[in-house]
């Protein structure tokens, strides 16, 4: 968070504070997970469902290994499975597909041939015009108009029937895989295909005969493979057709071919996405298999935490779901659930991963994915060192009574819910906002060269960073980039394979789970709501006014609640006191949010201008993307807090209520402060110990 900003934010209680440092290490800031049962997560046995409906927990395969990678691997071309062309099936994952030739030794499988499709046009058509259309095709083939020419089209009638329309388009692509139908209101009509033709500049006539009908087949059991290439570049120019143009239905890899047991050229293989559920992940048809267990880290990222675990089990980043983002330099405990991995795979890796301050326990059976939000909140366990008071402060007051006051007024009225710094990448020449911004305004090549901007000092990620800005050689910096950087190895991964233009930064974004990307969006998101916050309350203080947005149902708002009820504040709701400051709430920007009815209205408006965003749909089609917005109540407040002093010179304390729980003794200077206490789920402990302390911490 930059200094401008955290200067802007405002206090909630008139208290003086006083000094001290967090983080000191790890274990001075343990962070627990609250399940949505109210339980900590560290303390659910491992027979305890994290789900209250029953478990349907059966035996599956495990997926293969070769599978996954086939499915997500954003290698570049060279990095690639053999496949030994002497058999006639070729064995993807755990399932034997036969090798659909489409076009190549056969016309198609699960096609008629030509002949067939012939009558079908004519018998759907008529003589006459299947005649016609039989001599446009010819012509329009043979012609290979230009750009300027390839709007030349052929009327095939109108069908007024949806059923009709469908089975004309069908017969025409599979007896001309080269012609487009197209469908206005009900009248049909067919050009020549342009993706066809760019096509055909790559591959034979036959070869691309046989990948559109295979495409127009949509038959998932089997695949389409291009004949062997040996040109690396030519292999990518054909990759990124298919990803341009079918990116969202199909996936390509490149194996090496086997012949007679000799090494050959590389064939490109075609075949169908497995289908997505409600834009979830993707699904098998047997029911998946979910686990559920306890992650503890100890100085590491979430993100980084995932991609140890996932490459640990072969698996993939995304086939991980947690409820939330715990902080770095902490002692950290949450709820994940993975799919398709059993228990026993988990157990397996137990052990290794202790060495690299990790550690899963409470392994146990799961119905479904968690999503972003689905718990109650966080347990904080915090020491805070050289507590001291204030260097302005006044020489003849007690350090004891303004830790108190501070207490006290926290417990009597909160604090202003803002994000906190690790929210923007904290300390960071770029910062994670503007990332976000620039994704928002879809310049996705501004956003990648933000990414790699690099820090202060020289070490190995920043010589990495350094080397992409000056030279944008990706494949170079690949090989400089340590292993643990799992976002960007991703995404440089990409760049090599795509190139550093448009479309490979876009695949680059692409490369980074959904969890990830949208990180970026949220965090700019943040700073918004964070700047409307410190507006609200400079401009109206603590009071309830009209045209505020109110949380009518008292649900914790936080990024997952979209939908939740909101009330506009009336001038009759101010009169009567209806509404307390505890229930006002502000919008978090997005497409399906409504803004309050007041000065805040404008402001919003303003901002967004000012960014650049006054046309923003909050929606980035390229990246799947999507914004809708929240809301999040303006105040904050912790729950269970308890607090004792640590170690130093110790006097009995003169307040006997002062320490709630296991000690009431306080030191006379210094030492350390020992916190515990519980918040909601997407409100962060240091700006809570910000306002406790009235200090940057």
């Amino acid at each position: 968070m930059s200094v401008g900003m955290e200067a802007a934010w405002c206090w909630v209680g008139d208290h003086v504070g006083f000094c001290g440092t967090i983080k000191n290490s790890a274990s001075d800031f343990v962070v627990t997970e609250i399940d949505t049962c109210g339980r900590l997560v560290s303390d659910i046995r491992a027979d305890g469902a994290l789900e209250s409906c029953p478990i349907n927990y059966r035996s599956h395969p495990t997926p293969s290994k070769r599978l996954k990678k086939w499915e997500n691997s954003p290698e570049s071309d060279d990095e690639q499975t053999s496949i030994d062309k002497s058999e006639d099936s070729t064995v993807v994952g755990s399932k034997i597909s036969q090798t659909a030739s489409f076009g190549l030794s056969e016309p198609a499988i699960n096609s008629p041939p030509a002949e067939t499709g012939g009558r079908t046009v004519e018998m759907l058509l008529g003589s006459s015009i299947a005649a016609s259309l039989e001599q446009f095709a010819i012509s329009a083939k043979e012609g290979q108009p230009t750009k300027g020419e390839s709007e030349v089209t052929f009327s095939l009638g109108t069908f007024q029937e949806k059923s009709q329309r469908a089975a004309v388009h069908l017969a025409v692509r599979k007896r001309f895989p080269f012609l487009k139908t197209v469908t206005s209101s009900t009248e049909i009509r067919v050009r020549l295909d342009p993706q066809y033709t760019e096509l055909c500049q790559l591959v034979s006539e036959k070869e691309a005969d046989g990948f559109f009908r295979f495409l127009d087949s949509k038959d998932r059991t089997f695949k389409f493979s291009f004949q062997p290439d040996g040109n690396k570049e030519h292999r990518k120019a054909v990759h990124h057709f298919v990803s341009r143009y079918f990116g969202k239905l199909l996936e390509t890899k490149s194996f090496l071919e086997q012949v007679n047991g000799r090494q050959g050229d590389a064939v490109i293989t075609v075949r169908f996405r497995d289908k997505i559920i409600s834009g979830r992940k993707r699904t098998d048809e047997c029911q998946a298999l979910y686990t559920a267990f306890t992650l503890c880290k100890v100085n590491m990222e979430t993100l980084d935490a995932v991609a140890c675990l996932a490459s640990e089990l072969g698996v993939v980043p995304s086939d991980f779901s947690y409820a939330g983002i715990k902080d770095k330099k902490a002692v950290t405990s949450q709820t994940m659930v993975v799919k398709d991995v059993t228990i026993n795979r988990l157990k397996a890796i137990q052990s290794s991963i202790q060495n690299k301050d990790l550690k899963i326990y409470n392994l146990r059976p799961a119905t479904r994915h968690l999503q972003i939000g689905q718990l109650k909140g966080n347990h904080f366990s915090i020491i805070i060192r050289n507590v001291s008071k204030c260097l302005e402060d006044d020489p003849e007051a007690s350090l004891t009574e303004r830790v108190f006051d501070a207490i006290e007024k926290i417990k009597e009225k909160g604090f202003v819910n803002y994000y906190g710094p690790q929210r923007f990448g904290l300390g960071q020449n770029v910062q994670t906002d503007q990332i976000g911004l620039a994704l928002l305004k879809q310049n996705l090549v501004k956003a990648l060269h933000l990414f790699f901007t690099p820090e202060e000092g020289n070490d190995a990620v920043n010589k990495a960073k350094r080397h992409f800005i000056h030279t944008e050689d990706a494949k170079a910096t690949l090989a400089l980039m340590p292993e643990y950087k799992t976002r960007e190895r991703l995404v440089l991964r990409a760049l090599n394979r795509y190139g550093n233009g448009h479309e490979g930064c876009t695949r680059a974004w692409l490369s980074l789970p959904h969890n990830m990307r949208i990180l970026y969006i949220h965090s700019y998101c943040s700073k918004i709501w964070n700047e409307a916050a410190s507006f609200r309350l400079k401009t109206y203080g603590m009071n309830v006014v009209e045209g505020d947005l109110v949380s009518c149902d008292r649900l914790e708002q936080d990024d997952s609640s979209q939908n939740n009820h909101v009330h506009v504040v009336t001038a009759k709701d101010v009169e009567s006191s209806t509404y307390s400051i505890d229930q006002v709430v502000l919008p978090m920007p997005g497409y399906s949010v409504r803004y309050p009815c007041n000065k805040l209205s404008s402001w919003y408006q303003e901002a967004l201008v000012q960014d650049g965003l006054e046309m923003s749909r909050f929606r980035i089609p390229a990246l799947q993307l999507n914004v809708p917005g929240c809301y999040r109540a303006l105040l904050a407040r912790p729950h269970e807090l308890v607090y004792r002093w640590l170690g130093g010179e110790e006097v009995l304390c003169a307040k006997e209520d002062f320490a709630i729980g296991e000690s009431k003794l306080l030191p006379k200077t210094g030492g350390a402060l020992s916190l515990s206490f519980s918040l909601n789920s997407s409100s962060y402990a240091t700006v809570c110990l910000r306002e406790i302390m009235k200090c940057s911490v």
